[in-house]
């Protein structure tokens, strides 16, 4: 397989694809966030870092603002303390939250559940889910004036349509969706100049033409569909602001490809041709997390997601945890996987700015470059379990050339004839 790259025909920015969910703390540690920094991560999405993820401390509305029966314009009513620290150190470390106003996921909540149900009052749901904004945004209570641009109204509210099987939601979809028109209106109306959206959709599984999982059959990814085209009939029909809408998958990069396409074309369609689109939780294989293997997935859905029609991506997630998702650190020392540094490595084409041409034959090989004036970079991903023949035709003069494999963790090496199986590739050009 040949790689031509071709500096001179560029393409358009380099998108902050390298986002992630969360980040890697225990407690009120966060000294492991220097990772984040050196990989220059853009966002954290702030999901599942309250209930049993943060001790009931941190992000959640409840945990914020922990009696609603208060006055919500009081400052004396609401704990900011552990989610301070938590954003501190993220902004500390150049990392932009992405705050989801809402709660965390209750894997147990066929048992029992506790805060995902509707609000009482909508509107003084918005009015907390304002001041919140205020003390992060324009000093409110003691607060700071950060540039914290994106608000996600809830997450996942389209979980499952049994509202007692939901995690999530623990009402009807219309519950939501009249949720969301009053928080949305109320929250641009105070702030104009701010990010605005949601849902925070499962995802759009039932319209691939396949699914790991053949979950196409699944009445429940039917109806997320069927939850998708309330929403934008609804928001259409009471003029609802939506300045980006957010959507899952856990799925490959092939019905990725497709899923990006469709929520771009909803959004068109519904007249929101503005409005950005996240994929703000996304991971594949997520039972061979933290392998070689899965490592090389990642880098090439980075490469991928660059050229699908998306603002921006975030990975699920950057925890220490013990769980498959939590694919960036081992989950006791704190150590970046090889996973990591495909996102480490994605950076570095980032910050040239402008992605250009990379001829090449696709899959099981993936590939992105960029440019500035004087550099050039290629990350190239081989997804496959067989070693690929490789040749490149690149300009200029290769100043490094590392290699992430089952062998090793960005080995330095010359330009290879062969890219191993489970690998990916960072090369980087002086013009």
């Amino acid at each position: 397989m040949n790689f031509k790259l071709n500096t001179a025909k560029t393409i358009g920015k380099m998108k902050p694809m390298h986002g992630v969910g969360q980040g890697p703390f225990s407690g009120v540690d966060f000294h492991l966030f220097k990772h984040l920094k050196d990989a220059g991560i853009p966002f954290s999405r702030l999901h599942d870092v309250g209930g049993a993820y943060g001790v009931n401390r941190y992000v959640d509305i409840p945990n914020i603002f922990r009696d609603f029966d208060k006055d919500a314009t009081d400052p004396a009513n609401y704990d900011f303390v552990f989610t301070d620290l938590l954003i501190a150190a993220l902004v500390e470390n150049g990392v932009e939250p992405f705050f989801r106003l809402g709660v965390t996921i209750e894997n147990y909540a066929k048992i029992k559940a506790y805060n995902i149900y509707p609000p009482a009052d909508n509107h003084k749901w918005a009015v907390i889910c304002e001041h919140i904004i205020r003390h992060y945004t324009e000093g409110w209570a003691n607060g700071f004036h950060y540039n914290i641009r994106y608000w996600e109204i809830w997450n996942e509210p389209d979980n499952y349509e049994d509202m007692y099987e939901n995690q999530m939601w623990r009402g009807t979809k219309e519950q939501y969706y009249e949720l969301y028109n009053v928080a949305s209106k109320h929250l641009k109306k105070c702030f104009p100049h701010l990010m605005i959206g949601g849902y925070g959709s499962c995802g759009f599984y039932a319209i691939a033409d396949s699914f790991m999982s053949s979950a196409k059959s699944s009445p429940r990814m039917e109806y997320f569909i069927e939850f998708l085209d309330g929403f934008f009939d609804y928001i259409k029909k009471n003029n609802c602001p939506l300045d980006f809408f957010s959507w899952h998958s856990y799925d490959g990069i092939k019905n990725n490809q497709q899923y990006a396409a469709y929520a771009r074309r909803r959004l068109d369609e519904a007249g929101y041709t503005e409005t950005q689109t996240f994929c703000d939780e996304w991971n594949t294989e997520v039972k061979i997390g933290r392998t070689p293997h899965h490592a090389a997935l990642c880098a090439g859905m980075l490469a991928a997601l660059q050229n699908m029609p998306l603002d921006g991506a975030m990975f699920y997630d950057a925890r220490l945890h013990i769980t498959t998702y939590a694919g960036l650190f081992e989950p006791f020392k704190g150590d970046p996987t090889h996973a990591y540094h495909a996102f480490k490595e994605y950076n570095e084409l980032y910050r040239l700015g402008t992605q250009c041409e990379i001829i090449y034959d696709e899959d099981p090989v993936y590939a992105v470059a960029a440019t500035n004036e004087n550099r050039a970079a290629m990350l190239i991903a081989n997804t496959s379990k067989e070693a690929v023949p490789v040749s490149f035709d690149i300009p200029g003069t290769v100043t490094k050339c590392l290699i992430t494999s089952e062998d090793g963790i960005e080995k330095e090496v010359s330009l290879p004839e062969f890219l191993p199986m489970s690998s990916f590739l960072f090369v980087e050009i002086a013009l």
